[in-house]
């Protein structure tokens, strides 16, 4: 299948022939689709919180210890997609075909001066002409100072204030400083960029650093990362076999952000806190923005102590417990005798975990498990990474969503769910999809630490059966790509989960330029 050159190639990328057979394999058989049971809503699924609710989840995460936090920021990749409508709107001034009325291109142009990067020095006089359509359009997406349609969105001019503007990077640095500080005045960010945007983040990072510091008492750490190489996957046609460019080499793609679990597994901290660039708003919104992280750290807190609590609990009524082997095997007994399972404050203590983990986080047990089963299969569900999860009142907006599952080992679980990996043509989960309430805005807290203190090795709770195939394009011609289990998807999918219902006015993404105008994104007086 592969030549010497597409070996030297697999190799300079840090894989293995191995490794990309694997995935040409999984072209082949595809990805099985998810059992869905049923949306997770109000009534099962997603917490909503009273008002006094959440002020005690706030006081838990401004009282509980914790050993380090951090705010981790997806940023990689270039804002392409951003300005997507602005190409093809520069495309056809080009070709002399004008914009029609209400083109998303010509909305640019006629609001240019409410844009935060707007500079008349750069635009020029507004007037309605083609031509100076296209001198916008090219100046915004090609030609510096911005250039914007090759830099990703980190560095791209959000908001507008009476005595600056800010970069989505430079909202990420205020917020953490409002709800992510360390004990010692530090905030920790880890930014996840592509290594030709290094330089460009780290002006930012220069430009504002001691001014944001000085401003708000506070000491940044931040580091920037990158997705791993290695983690890219290999493109196929339509027939399944190795996509080869017109130097005949193989194509490889990124992995999409399910890659970024590994940059993840590297962080020190126990308390992370996960949020897209583009989802970032005006100052006038960080009250809201703050206090609802804290409402969600408080949960995750919350829900950490009482599991931990019950490992522990565990370990003392099965005294010289010792480790199982991952995955749960039905029938292993690692103790050897039975009876220690079978100890009534044993029993007793399973039946409080079994109810916590039904009406918690809508983990039910198979109906038939003997006593020495259900302390192992108990034990595995508490034993695992937490993540606390937002969810948004279902308004429209793009974005996965919140399911209950049943898994391969008979249980159920929260899990949020792509569109891909609905199966339309099952009558349930198209009637699941319909009934659902709410959606994914990617507002995660995490909780990295076992019950020990250890970090967990977040690559042994990925399932891999969770990836996407997709189809694209390369120089106008077709090809399928694969992504791995999303961040947010399969590669947490073994986690123990919460959902917890968060105001929409929290959620404010940028995935198209005239996104910017929305109320959000302006000064308050527009």
């Amino acid at each position: 299948m592969f030549n010497t050159d597409d070996l030297k190639q697999i190799e300079s990328r840090g894989s293995s022939a191995a490794v990309v057979e694997q995935q040409i394999e999984r072209f082949k058989k595809g990805f099985p689709w998810m059992k869905i049971s049923a949306p997770a809503t109000p009534q099962k699924g997603i917490a909503v919180l009273s008002g006094e609710e959440a002020d005690a989840a706030v006081k838990y995460y401004e009282s509980a210890p914790v050993n380090g936090k951090c705010k981790f920021v997806p940023a990689s990749g270039a804002a392409s997609r951003m300005f997507k409508d602005l190409f093809a709107g520069l495309d056809a001034l080009k070709d002399g075909k004008g914009l029609a009325e209400g083109a998303p291109a010509r909305r640019f142009v006629e609001n240019i001066d409410r844009f935060a990067f707007y500079d008349s020095a750069v635009f020029g006089q507004k007037d309605t002409s083609d031509k100076y359509m296209e001198t916008v359009l090219s100046r915004t997406l090609n030609e510096e100072p911005l250039a914007y349609g090759s830099k990703p969105k980190g560095v791209i001019k959000f908001h507008k204030y009476a005595d600056e503007v800010r970069t989505a990077f430079e909202e990420h640095l205020v917020e953490a400083q409002e709800y992510m500080r360390n004990a010692d005045g530090t905030a920790n960010i880890v930014v996840t960029i592509s290594p030709e945007h290094e330089h460009l983040f780290r002006a930012v990072l220069d430009s504002v650093k001691e001014k944001y510091e000085k401003r708000f008492g506070v000491k940044y750490n931040v580091t920037f990362t990158f997705q791993d190489k290695a983690t890219d996957t290999v493109a196929v046609d339509v027939n399944n076999n190795p996509f080869r460019t017109e130097t005949d080499s193989l194509l490889f793609r990124p992995a999409g952000h399910g890659a970024l679990i590994n940059n993840l597994n590297a962080l020190s901290e126990e308390l992370v806190s996960i949020k897209n660039i583009d989802n970032v708003a005006h100052d006038r919104y960080l009250p809201a923005t703050a206090r609802y992280k804290k409402v969600l750290m408080g949960k995750c807190l919350e829900l950490r102590d009482k599991i931990h609590g019950y490992l522990r609990e565990l370990d003392a009524v099965t005294e010289n417990y010792v480790s199982y082997p991952e995955p749960y095997l039905p029938g292993y007994s690692p103790l050897g005798k039975d009876e220690v399972y079978m100890k009534p404050e044993c029993q007793m203590l399973c039946n409080d975990i079994q109810e916590f983990l039904e009406k918690e986080l809508c983990i039910s047990l198979p109906e038939s498990v003997d006593c020495k089963s259900r302390v192992m299969m108990l034990r595995r569900k508490l034993d695992r990474p937490i993540r606390v999860c937002g969810m948004v009142k279902n308004e429209g907006e793009p974005g996965g969503g919140p399911f209950i599952i049943s898994e391969k080992d008979g249980t159920t679980s929260l899990q949020i769910l792509e569109g891909v990996q609905v199966n339309m043509a099952d009558e349930q989960a198209r009637k699941s999809l319909s009934e659902a309430t709410h959606f994914n805005p990617v507002d995660i807290v995490c909780c990295l630490h076992d019950y020990k203190g250890n970090s967990f090795d977040l690559g042994k709770f990925v399932d891999h059966e969770a990836g996407f195939i997709s189809s694209k394009s390369y120089q106008g011609r077709e090809l399928k790509a694969l992504e791995l289990p999303g961040l947010w998807n399969g590669s947490m999918s073994d986690w123990n989960t919460l959902f917890v219902e968060v105001p929409s006015e929290t959620f404010n993404p940028v995935k198209t330029v005239l996104d910017l105008l929305r109320p959000a994104h302006q000064p308050e007086n527009r």
